[in-house]
């Protein structure tokens, strides 16, 4: 064990790899827990920044939001000053030797290499975005955006002046961050054009819901180019300027990839710590590694769903934050777990707000379910109370037992937060009919007599009923 002198006590050492919602979170239970003469901890952060909120990337592309630090949440001599955790950003961890119970660390601000020895390590490395193997993915001018600092190079593309200013951009995937972006774009002033493979964007939804999703795109002005695949990039001047889509060309200033992230465990793998089967780091509900000493949290690791029984990585930063945790009051002494997910998520595009939670139906298939599903229209408040908006909510519910397998819902404002509520159910593996006497708050303002997820629940249940009885 490596250890080193502190006011005359031996600390352990505590490295963490990645400096953001899972690591950083990781460090500061530790350090809640443990004082500095007990745990020496040092954080390595390879970018710019540490402690952010990646998912204000798009906001702050659009406009929305100010300036690149207004999305730090933390900043660097907090952590330094206050929690007496040694934060070193610009540090690249380049190898993992757990023989040697070290990190190889490159400091890009001093151009030097060296060795930080650990008795616990923290693996936080985060996703990295998913870039397609097509000629001319690596072009300047092609986006991805997966950090803090992604997000300033994309700031600083839209917002160059003159010549270099953008006029057109193409968008490649159609899921939140793709989405999303789009609209960023078209606040921006940009001609958008966006490319999907699939029958209907965001992929997790089912595709009549995605429907919805597609047709307001349209009207933001979005070009939309649904069942075609990007065959390649073209450049000119060394900066990309069209996008091969099948037998035509779609001329471009700049490329934003929404083709989603993947598991960052490049150092995971290469060091031996165990990855599963969707690529992300193993850990039990502890978030411990199967290697004694190395914990992992955040977007590169593998986690459970509830409902599928099935592994999956899911890249958000509510469950980095839960995990990073959990891994800090476990090293700090105390008993923490992470039970899993259930697949919750809410976007805004457009004027629509999207969310789903647990499964959709060609996951509920994939987990053996037999199921059925409901679709309703409702309004978000009362039909007479002004400000009332259309929504549709979808449930998938088992056909034996009329347990919730998983729900979706898109509308306009006051719609997506009601996903919380499905969640809950999802969570608790409720059936439609007991959610039929959910009591749920009611006042015009707010919701209709019956809210629109009583109503989903009433519609579903009872068709469940008339296939029991042959009704």
């Amino acid at each position: 064990m490596t250890a080193c002198e502190t006011g005359g006590t031996m600390a352990e050492r505590l490295v963490v790899i990645g400096g953001d919602a899972a690591g950083m979170s990781a460090a500061s239970q530790a350090r809640n827990r443990r004082g500095p003469d007990d745990l020496r901890i040092v954080a390595l952060e390879k970018g710019f920044h540490a402690s952010y909120s990646a998912c204000g990337i798009p906001y702050l592309v659009g406009g929305e939001v100010g300036g690149v630090e207004d999305l730090v949440v933390r900043r660097p001599e907090v952590f330094r000053d206050e929690q007496a955790i040694d934060l070193r950003l610009r540090s690249e961890v380049t190898e993992i030797d757990l023989d040697r119970r070290a990190v190889a660390v490159r400091d890009h601000e001093e151009g030097r290499d060296y060795w930080e020895p650990f008795d616990q390590l923290v693996v936080a490395t985060g996703a990295l975005p998913s870039r397609p193997g097509l000629p001319g993915a690596d072009t300047a001018g092609v986006y991805g955006v997966q950090t803090l600092d992604d997000g300033a190079a994309l700031l600083r593309a839209v917002e160059a002046d003159g010549a270099e200013r953008p006029r057109a951009a193409t968008v490649v995937g159609g899921g939140y961050i793709g989405l999303e972006m789009a609209e960023a774009l078209v606040r921006r002033g940009l001609s958008v054009t966006l490319v999907e493979a699939g029958e209907q964007p965001m992929g997790t939804l089912d595709p009549d819901m995605g429907a919805l999703i597609a047709d307001a795109l349209r009207r933001l002005g979005v070009e939309v180019l649904l069942g075609e695949g990007v065959t390649g990039f073209s450049a000119s001047g060394g900066r990309v300027d069209a996008v091969c889509v099948g037998n035509r060309s779609v001329r471009t200033d700049l490329v934003v990839l929404g083709l989603g992230a993947r598991p960052n465990t490049a150092l995971a793998e290469a060091a031996g710590i165990p990855v599963g089967e969707t690529s992300g780091i193993r850990t039990d509900r502890r978030m411990r590694t199967p290697v004694e000493g190395v914990w992992a949290a955040g977007d590169c690791v593998e986690t459970f769903h509830l409902v599928s029984h099935r592994p999956v990585a899911i890249a958000l930063g509510t469950h980095a934050n839960k995990q990073g945790r959990a891994v800090g009051i476990n090293i700090g002494g105390g008993y923490a777990s992470f039970p899993g997910v259930v697949g919750t998520a809410v976007s805004k595009i457009c004027e629509y707000e999207v969310a789903r939670t647990g499964l959709n139906e060609a996951e509920a298939a994939a987990a053996g379910f037999e199921f059925i599903t409901e679709t309703v229209a409702s309004t978000t408040r009362a039909h007479y109370y002004p400000g009332a908006r259309e929504m549709r909510t979808k449930m998938i519910a088992d056909r034996r037992t009329g347990r919730l397998l998983g729900a979706q819902i898109v509308g306009q404002e006051g719609a997506a937060k009601r996903i919380d509520t499905l969640a809950l159910a999802v969570w608790h593996g409720m059936t439609v009919e007991e959610m039929t006497g959910l009591d749920l708050a009611y006042a015009p303002p707010f919701a209709p007599v019956w809210d629109p997820v009583l109503i989903a629940a009433r519609k579903t249940a009872e068709r469940l009923e008339r296939l029991h009885t042959g009704g």
